[in-house]
Parts: C-alpha cells; structure tokens; sequence
C-alpha cells in the first residue's frame, strides 16, 4: 500500500483545515463581513481551492454552520454518557454546561453559530439556523432529561457566553472587577481556560480581515 507523501494534506484533511479557517473567519467577521479570500488567506491556500472545493460563500457558511452544532452535539453527548440514574437536573445542567464552555478553545466555533442565528430572517440560512438550534435543545430536553423550562434558562445562559466571547469581554478582566466578576459567575469555574485561550488568541490580522 502507498503512502500518503509527508506534508501532503488528504481532500478530508483539506476540508478539515479550510473549515476550520472559515469558523475562525466567520466567527470573527460574521457572514457578510467574511470573505473566501481572508478564509483561504487564513487557510494558507488559494481563493480557487477554497471556490472549488465548497462552490460558494453561503455553501462554506452552511458547512461550518453543520460542523460547529455537530461539535456542540458531540460535547453534549460525551457528557451525558456519564450520567447516571442517580445524577441530579443540577448536576446534569453543570455538566453540559461545562461542555459548552469548553468549545470555546474551538476559535470561532460558537460565535459562528450565533452569527447563524443572527441571520434568520434569510430564505436559506434561516430554516437552517432553526433547525441546527432545535437540535441541539432537543438533546438538551429529551437526550439530558433537562425540562422545557430548565432548558431554556440554559441556553439563555450559553447565549451570554457567547456574547462575552463576541465583544472580548476577557480582555477587561485585569482591569475591571466587573468584567471579572461577570466572567466568573458566567463561566462557573472554567473561566481561566477561557483567559488563557483569548490571550493566545488575538484578533484575525489585518490582511486576513478584508
């Protein structure tokens, strides 16, 4: 059997790399603000290649979409595979919780979801944006055991990290107490993976923003 040449990228792999791209872009920049070109810039690749590969803006937008709420389901489903018929709603809900949280080191990930649902009035990302979040609270309620009621002030809750993360709130926390406060009440404990992420992680760089 041949082997696959050092260095040399499989089209999975490929499409792994420019996804992932595309999240950080997308998460960044928001749908319109993105552009194939910044995403294959930060892919290392060419416009073409990245044209080739997903046809069009909108349909690597649906693609990174997909793969950041199968991140989210994947998270959820390792967590409540540790549950137990004696694991309690509150125990359950801090679980999941964590899980969520902790996709944050995936750059873009989440923020590229809410950019999704940013865009639901829109003929064909809005059924989407609809189903990916229905989902995910049907995991939530029928896979986690959470209810109805519980579940939504769980994604109320998911819905400020996201937030916190959009306008870089961490950025402030050596220098407003407030902002520290916030992040630890929001984040519950896993905050300073959060800190030590967005400090490695500092804003796309210019030539990849245009």
């Amino acid at each position: 059997m041949s082997e696959k040449p050092v260095g040399r990228l499989s089209n999975d792999e490929r499409r792994e790399s420019i996804l992932e791209a595309a999240t950080a872009v997308f998460g960044e920049r928001g749908y319109h603000g993105a552009t194939t070109d910044a995403i294959a810039s930060t892919a290392g690749i060419s416009q073409a290649y990245v044209v080739r590969m997903f046809g069009s803006k909108e349909e690597l937008f649906i693609e990174a979409g997909g793969r950041a709420v199968a991140r989210v389901l994947d998270a959820f489903h390792v967590a409540i595979a540790a549950f137990t018929p004696e694991t309690t709603l509150e125990e359950r809900k801090r679980a999941l919780g964590a899980a969520y949280a902790g996709l944050v080191v995936d750059r873009g990930l989440l923020l590229t979801l809410m950019h999704f649902y940013e865009l639901g009035h829109d003929p064909v990302l809005g059924p989407l944006a609809r189903e990916y979040y229905l989902k995910v609270f049907r995991v939530v309620r029928d896979e986690a055991r959470v209810p109805a009621a519980d579940a939504t002030a769980f994604f109320a809750h998911g819905m400020l990290m996201n937030v916190l993360v959009a306008i870089r709130m961490p950025d402030l926390v050596t220098s407003d107490d407030a902002a520290r406060d916030l992040l630890a009440c929001t984040f519950g404990g896993t905050e300073g993976q959060l800190l030590a992420f967005c400090s490695a992680q500092p804003p796309l760089v210019a030539s990849r923003r245009a």
